[in-house]
């Protein structure tokens, strides 16, 4: 990814493209350091005679511009620890260094792409970290040194439990910067009322300030997928939102997103027979529908379900 020739060129986005990567070159960003020789990606994987792994959810971003972009999203990256999850060949690991993080963690199960990982390592020497593993079974929030940030360009096929995992370790992460399959994106930071809010959205939430950065078109990417992608950044809050107990927060949005049509007196029968007595209690109306619903009031009723669970005889239903 460095050298002169850039993997993907500016000239190659068409007029649709270009709203989508603007602002790249915008005011107040820094330049990029002096970048160690280290050949261009496609060189790199073309030596080793690697492809991209489907299966694994496995799409190379090679684009000098776009890499670049996300590493000053994430910024500042001169403290703690930057940890990113499927790093592949290397691409958004070189931005990150370059872009001045003072370590950067990455963890990728893929061991076709450790020799280079390493000669990269070997380019910023002290200052990358290599782990070979399945982030879905290593506790990132005891990686490195606070403040924690996660960059990653994630696989699809693994985002969302990831992301929900990493949320649960509230704190523990500064920032996280994840690029994402667009209709994903749009559900985290989707509102009240709208096709795309349900479940994924009151997890996100209420644990994090969500915001849309950038989208990425398809183009971007080698091979390139059949989606657009979206890059978002999550703000872990030093609490949830409202106060709720996590466990009966999720079943509430489980059931009344489990079909969004039907009025909540009959959906949240699937947590109580006392649904629509627990409903008028909170004052929201038994003919409502879970979309229509804020956070706020799914946390309502969800310390409501709690407390009937809490005060009711062992023997007597929920």
């Amino acid at each position: 990814m460095t050298g002169s020739r850039h993997d993907v060129g500016d000239d190659e986005f068409g007029d649709d493209d270009a709203e989508e990567v603007s602002g790249i070159f915008s005011a107040g960003h820094r330049a990029p350091s002096a970048v160690p020789p280290l050949p261009p990606l496609r060189d790199v994987i073309a030596r080793h005679g690697l492809s991209a792994n489907r299966a694994l959810g496995q799409n190379f971003l090679f684009d000098l511009n776009l890499t670049g972009r996300i590493a000053r999203s994430a910024a500042p990256l001169d403290a703690g620890s930057v940890i990113e999850i499927g790093p592949g060949p290397g691409g958004l690991t070189r931005a990150l260094l370059d872009h001045g993080a003072r370590e950067v963690i990455v963890i990728e199960r893929d061991r076709r792409f450790q020799p280079i990982l390493a000669e990269i390592a070997a380019a910023y020497p002290g200052r990358l970290q290599i782990i070979d593993g399945d982030a879905l079974k290593v506790d990132v929030a005891k990686l490195g040194s606070a403040p924690r940030r996660i960059v990653a360009n994630l696989p699809y096929n693994v985002a969302t439990p990831l992301l929900l995992a990493w949320l649960e370790a509230g704190t523990a992460f500064t920032s996280l910067t994840l690029m994402f399959q667009k209709e994903v994106a749009d559900r985290l930071i989707a509102k009240p009322r709208t096709k795309d809010y349900g479940r994924l959205s009151i997890a996100t939430q209420w644990r994090a300030e969500v915001k849309r950065l950038f989208d990425v078109p398809p183009r971007a990417f080698t091979p390139p997928p059949k989606v657009t992608s979206t890059v978002v950044q999550l703000i872990p809050r030093a609490e949830p939102l409202f106060p709720a107990d996590a466990e009966m927060l999720e079943k509430v949005a489980a059931a009344a997103f489990g079909q969004r049509r039907k009025m909540l007196r009959q959906s949240l029968r699937q947590v109580s027979p006392r649904a629509e007595e627990i409903l008028v209690a909170v004052g929201i109306a038994p003919t409502a529908r879970g979309e229509e619903l804020s956070v706020e009031q799914f946390c309502a009723l969800a310390r409501e379900f709690k407390s009937l669970r809490a005060s009711r005889p062992t023997t007597a239903p929920l």
